[in-house]
């Protein structure tokens, strides 16, 4: 088994590094750089600890000057640097680096605890219900919890109640026999069967057409299915996962949810804090989503202190959905290498409660503008993207980034 431990050195230069990554669910031992370790095992070593280094190591110097992170890249190890304004982030870096992939990101020991608390749930194979806000990740959560149980090695299937044609969802959930509708040219074996052996993620429950709510019930209670079309039931063996950003309680009052369906689901509930009641959460997550977005083998860019802290005193009634659009607006728009708390497009207006359609057609118009810049300096010189960069102002670093965000909207 994996393990990951941080240097004594580091641990000297940066004490504080062991018990934040401690409150984010993180307990890693001090180690020493040269000794004897697993195949796959990874040290947090410091800089002058280079020569016991693995390409699964990552290299920490703590010292004044420009932050920096690069993820692991064409056999070498990852490298950080940060001084006292920028520990924040560094540590948060720190935690994405450590943190497995299947895992939520997090920061704050709350959510630390709920996670905690869905890895002993992942080890039952009861009904679970997830709710929460849209964008609080209630997906992730069902995958982690898949992730974490003893169907891991089998499929994780997921369906969004409110995407598909009610039509049509019977048949995509419990598949259909041959000709049994218009267009059904073959057999479907549907979700159920698909998922078998694994996890089925019914998203967004609330929106179930209430005439399928009974034959939802039933696949639960019996585990099995029945086709469309079919006159005889097929046995599944599938753990179900529901999610809802509703207030199911409050559906089953209003007539809308059967009351059986919903205590069948709710064996297990796991509520999701929106992301502004998770303040510590916001640094965790924003340096999953900056890492995500930066192209293999170039520095993440590093937000300001200033920028972290706008970020963790906006209201985000988008949750992370929200969260991730801020950051991709300020890798877009940015000047310079890091991101200033004056990149974040974050309107006041969103705290009030008002819906912020200005400021996203202000960035379209603002990104449609760069773009023309950017080829019409190309265009100048000819392709040559040095002489490019240095017409707009910019380093050909940022140009090459800004010229990948142009492919990936086009």
């Amino acid at each position: 088994m994996k393990m990951v431990g941080v240097s004594e050195r580091v641990h000297g230069a940066d004490p504080v590094l062991s018990g934040w990554l401690a409150k984010a669910g993180f307990i890693l031992p001090v180690v020493t750089a040269g000794s004897p370790r697993g195949r796959d095992d990874a040290y947090i070593l410091d800089a002058s600890e280079m020569d016991f280094a693995t390409c699964r190591d990552l290299i920490v110097t703590v010292a004044e000057g420009a932050p920096g992170f690069v993820p692991a890249h064409d056999g070498r190890p990852a490298t950080i640097r940060f001084g006292f304004d920028d520990m924040a982030f560094g540590h948060a870096l720190i935690a994405e680096w450590v943190r497995p992939e299947p895992r939520p990101a997090c920061g704050e020991p709350a959510s630390a605890d709920f996670l905690a608390l869905v890895e002993k749930v992942a080890a039952s194979d009861a009904t679970v219900l997830v709710l929460g806000e849209t964008g609080t990740g209630k997906e992730g959560i069902a995958r982690y919890l898949h992730a974490f149980s003893a169907r891991h090695d089998k499929p994780f299937l997921a369906v969004n109640c409110a995407a598909l044609p009610a039509t049509m969802l019977e048949a995509i959930l419990f598949g259909h026999q041959k000709g049994s509708f218009t267009g059904a040219g073959a057999a479907g074996e549907g979700l159920f069967r698909a998922a078998e052996g694994g996890t089925l993620l019914l998203d967004e429950i609330a929106e179930l057409p209430f005439a399928l709510q009974a034959k939802l019930l039933r696949a639960l209670q019996e585990r099995e299915v029945l086709p469309v079309g079919a006159t005889r039931a097929i046995p599944v063996d599938v753990r179900v996962l529901a999610a809802a950003n509703r207030d199911l309680a409050g559906e089953v009052a209003a007539g809308r949810f059967r009351a059986d369906l919903y205590w069948r689901l709710n064996v297990l509930p796991l509520a999701l804090q929106p992301l502004a009641a998770r303040r510590l959460d916001i640094r965790a997550i924003a340096a999953t989503l900056l890492c995500r977005h930066t192209p293999a083998g170039e520095a993440v860019p590093w937000p300001t202190a200033a920028a972290l802290d706008r970020l963790m005193a906006h209201g985000w009634p988008g949750n992370v959905r929200e969260l991730d659009n801020v950051l991709q607006r300020a890798l877009l728009l940015r000047e310079g290498d890091r991101i200033e708390a004056a990149d974040l497009s974050i309107e006041a207006g969103v705290l009030t409660g008002a819906v912020p359609m200005p400021a996203l057609r202000l960035a379209d118009i603002a990104r449609s503008m760069q773009a023309r810049a950017i080829e019409e300096a190309l265009a100048a010189t000819g392709g040559h993207r040095v002489r490019a960069a240095e017409r707009l102002g910019i380093s050909e670093r940022t140009l090459r980034y800004r010229l990948a965000d142009m492919r990936a909207a086009a």
